[in-house]
C-alpha cells in the first residue's frame, strides 16, 4: 500500500495545475444522416498549443526507433522534457514542428518503429489518418495520477493515439495496439477517454495509471451501430462482461483491482467507473450535465432527468439511439450549446450580464483540477456547458465508407470557441495542411495565425454578446453551407483523378482546402473590422446614421441599482 499512498500524493501536487477537459462524441454510421461515421471533440485547453499540424507519411530504416515524447497536456509542464504547453512537440516529426527558438523535445523512451507510418492530422491528441481512422478524447478523474517516469511509465493518450494513427487502418487494430503499448511501456496521467472510429465501427478505450507503479488499467467497449456515444470528463465504462466480444481489458486490471482493494470479485463484475475513480470530474454536474444535455438533445424520448443521486449515477447509458438520425452539422450545433432554453441557460440571469453572455470566467474559488473530491466543499460553481471560453478548437471528423480514402475522411475544423466559430472542411488526403491553420502562438497576436482571426471575433463579441452573436451565426451559416456545396464535386473530381494521376490527389486537395480556408479566414477578419465599427463604444452605428443609442434590457436595469440613482436633488 506503500505505492498507493505515493500515488495519491502526486495526485493532489499536480491535479490543481490540469485544466484540460473536454468533450467528445460518436454518432455510428446506423445513426447518422448520410451514413458516415462521426467522432466529434472540443479541445477545452486554456491557451495551450492550438496548431493543427500535417504528419506527413513516412519510410524508416530497418531496426530504427520512435521517440515516444512528454505530453504537457497530461499534468502540466515537464522542463526535464523539454514538454511545454507550447510548443508540444520540437522535433523532426512533421515540419511545422520543427519550430525555432525553442529546445528539441526530449524522448522519455523509445520503442521500436515500424517500416512505414500513414500520414495524420495532429493536435493535443492525434486526430485522423489517411485511412479514415480517427480519434476524440477527454481527460478524466482517476484515483491514481502519476507522473512519467523513462522504463516504467513513457506513454499518455496523446502519444498513443498517435502511434495508433501512424500504424493502424481500423478501430480495432487500435485499441488492441493501444492497450499493449499500455501494458509493455506503462502509462502515466490523467484518466482518459478516446472514443477511436473507423468507417465501420467505433470503439471507447479508457485508461488510468496502475497503483503499481508500472503498466495501466484500461478497459475497452465497442459502441453499437445505430447508436451514439457521449463523454465529458468522466469515465463512461461500467461492469466489464468478460463474456462479450464487444468488451476488451487488460490483462492484469482484475488483479490489480482486487489486490489494491479497489473491486472484491464477490461483488459481480468489475464496475470500471467505480473501481478507477471517486466519481464525476471537478464538481457535481461538471461532467454529466453535459452528458445529459447531449444525451437529451438527440433523444428527448428518452426524457432523461439532468438531476441524478451521486457521481456514479446508472442515469445515462453508456451508448443510445437518437430519435432522428444525426448529421455533421447537427454535432457541429451541438458542440455551440450553453443550454439554450433550459433551465441552466447561461445567456439569461445576471450572471450573463445586460446582452446575455455566456461565458464564465473561472478563478481561485472555483473548483480545481481533474479530480471531483466528493468529499470536498465548494462554495459555489458555474454550470459547465459544451461551448467554453477556454476551447483552443473543436473538430468534427467524418468517415465515409463509400468514398476513396482521400475524399471519404474529412475533418471539419473550428479554431477557438465551437459557439463563434466557423467549422472548416480539410479531407484526410492533403499533401499538407495550409500554414495559417499550422502556426498559432497564443503569447503572440498574429494575424497570419488563422485561430487568432476567430479567436479575436469570440472576444470582441462579449462587449454587446446578443446583437453580435447573431452577426457571427449568419457568418457560420453561410460559410459552412458555402463548404458543403463545394465538397460534391471535390469528391468526383478525386475519385477520378484517383483511377488516372494518384499522385495528383494530395496536392489537388491541398489547393482546395487551402483556398476555401482562406476564403473563410479573411471573411473573419473582415467580420472583426465589421463588428469594431458597428458597435463603437456601445452603440449600433451605420453610414449616415451613427451613434444609434440601445441601452440596457429593462429586465437587467431592474437588477442593477439604476432605479435610485440621481432622478431628484433628494438625498434617498
Amino acid at each position: 500500500m506503500k505505492v498507493l499512498g505515493k500515488c495519491f500524493l502526486v495526485l493532489l501536487l499536480v491535479s490543481v495545475s490540469s485544466s484540460m477537459a473536454c468533450t467528445t462524441l460518436i454518432v455510428t454510421k446506423g445513426a447518422s444522416a448520410d451514413g458516415s461515421m462521426i467522432v466529434a471533440h472540443s479541445d477545452d485547453n486554456d491557451l495551450a498549443d492550438q496548431r493543427i499540424v500535417y504528419v506527413p507519411a513516412q519510410d524508416h530504416e530497418p531496426g530504427s526507433f520512435r521517440p515516444v515524447y512528454c505530453s504537457a497536456v497530461a499534468m502540466g509542464e515537464f522542463h526535464q522534457y523539454n514538454s511545454f504547453i507550447y510548443p508540444r512537440i520540437v522535433s523532426d516529426r512533421a515540419p511545422a514542428y520543427d519550430t525555432p527558438g525553442y529546445p528539441l523535445s526530449i524522448p522519455i523512451g523509445m520503442i521500436p518503429q515500424v517500416d512505414h507510418t500513414f500520414a495524420y492530422f495532429d493536435g493535443s491528441y492525434g486526430i485522423m489518418n489517411e485511412h479514415q481512422l480517427m480519434f476524440g478524447e477527454c481527460t478524466d478523474g482517476a484515483k491514481i495520477q502519476i507522473g512519467p517516469e523513462p522504463g516504467k511509465r513513457i506513454f499518455y493518450s496523446s502519444e498513443l493515439s498517435r502511434v495508433a494513427l501512424e500504424r493502424c487502418k481500423t478501430a480495432r487494430e487500435a485499441v488492441e495496439l493501444i492497450g499493449y503499448l499500455i501494458e509493455k511501456y506503462g502509462y502515466y496521467g490523467t484518466g482518459e477517454t478516446l472514443p477511436v472510429a473507423d468507417p465501420n465501427e467505433a470503439w471507447v478505450i479508457e485508461m488510468a495509471p496502475s497503483p503499481e507503479g508500472t503498466g495501466g488499467l484500461w478497459v475497452a467497449r465497442r459502441v453499437p451501430d445505430g447508436e451514439v456515444f457521449v463523454a465529458a470528463n468522466q469515465f463512461r465504462i461500467r461492469e466489464i462482461d468478460t463474456e462479450n466480444p464487444d468488451f476488451l481489458y487488460g490483462e492484469t486490471l482484475h488483479e490489480v483491482a482486487e489486490k489494491f482493494g479497489w473491486w472484491d470479485p464477490k461483488d459481480g463484475p468489475l464496475d470500471w467507473l467505480r473501481t478507477v475513480s471517486l466519481g464525476e470530474y471537478n464538481h457535481p454536474y461538471y461532467s454529466l450535465r453535459r452528458v445529459w444535455r447531449l444525451f437529451s438533445s438527440m433523444a428527448p424520448s428518452m426524457n432523461l432527468s439532468p438531476w441524478v443521486e451521486d457521481g456514479f449515477t446508472r442515469e445515462y447509458p453508456f451508448s443510445l439511439k437518437p430519435d432522428n438520425k444525426v448529421s455533421a452539422s447537427d454535432v457541429m450545433n451541438l458542440y455551440r450549446d450553453h443550454y439554450e432554453g433550459t433551465e441552466f441557460d447561461l445567456t439569461k440571469g445576471v450572471a450573463a450580464g445586460p446582452f446575455g453572455y455566456p461565458d464564465r470566467y473561472y478563478g481561485p474559488y472555483d473548483g480545481q483540477g481533474d479530480v471531483g473530491d466528493p468529499s470536498r466543499q465548494l462554495g459555489g460553481a458555474w454550470e459547465r456547458p459544451i461551448s467554453v471560453t477556454y476551447c483552443g478548437y473543436a473538430f468534427v471528423c467524418q468517415a465515409r465508407n463509400w468514398l476513396p480514402d482521400p475524399v471519404g475522411g474529412i475533418m471539419w475544423l473550428g479554431l477557438d470557441k465551437p459557439a463563434d466559430t466557423c467549422f472548416i472542411p480539410f479531407f484526410v488526403g492533403v499533401s499538407d495542411l495550409p500554414e495559417s491553420i499550422q502556426v498559432c502562438d497564443t503569447s503572440e497576436f498574429n494575424k497570419d495565425s488563422a485561430w487568432w482571426a476567430f479567436n479575436f471575433v469570440s472576444n470582441w463579441a462579449a462587449l454587446k454578446y446578443s446583437y453580435m452573436h447573431e452577426d457571427i451565426k449568419l457568418m457560420q451559416e453561410k460559410y459552412e453551407a458555402l463548404s458543403l456545396s463545394r465538397l460534391p464535386e471535390i469528391e468526383a473530381h478525386i475519385t477520378k483523378i484517383l483511377l488516372t494521376k494518384p499522385e495528383e490527389a494530395g496536392r489537388y486537395l491541398a489547393r482546395f482546402c487551402s483556398r476555401n480556408s482562406q476564403e473563410i479566414v479573411e471573411a473573419w477578419w473582415k467580420l472583426s473590422e465589421y463588428l469594431i465599427v458597428r458597435y463603437n463604444d456601445g452603440f449600433i452605428n451605420e453610414k449616415g446614421n451613427m451613434a444609434q443609442p440601445t441601452g440596457y434590457p429593462k429586465e437587467w436595469l431592474d437588477e442593477t441599482g439604476w432605479a435610485d440613482g440621481p432622478t431628484s436633488y433628494e438625498k434617498k
